[in-house]
């Protein structure tokens, strides 16, 4: 719980993209690893295809479209 003068992080989630997150943040990996972010806003990936996990690297937008999913066929 915050203390009396700290808010809440603020997180976005989107259906196809990272969680957005006010930062500085600090992620904790399945392994244990810590990874710390200093920026304002951050993207955490969530489909797990970024390069820079667990930051995003706008990876989910490079994702192979299968037929009948949007666009001229």
């Amino acid at each position: 719980m915050p203390g009396p003068s700290e808010r809440p992080r603020r997180v976005r989630v989107q259906r196809e993209g990272p969680l957005l997150i006010e930062g500085p943040v600090e992620v904790v990996g399945e392994n244990g690893e810590v990874t710390v972010s200093e920026r304002f806003t951050v993207a955490v990936c969530t489909c797990r295809r970024s390069r820079t996990f667990p930051w995003c690297d706008t990876s989910h937008r490079r994702r192979d479209r299968r037929p009948g999913e949007g666009g001229a066929e």
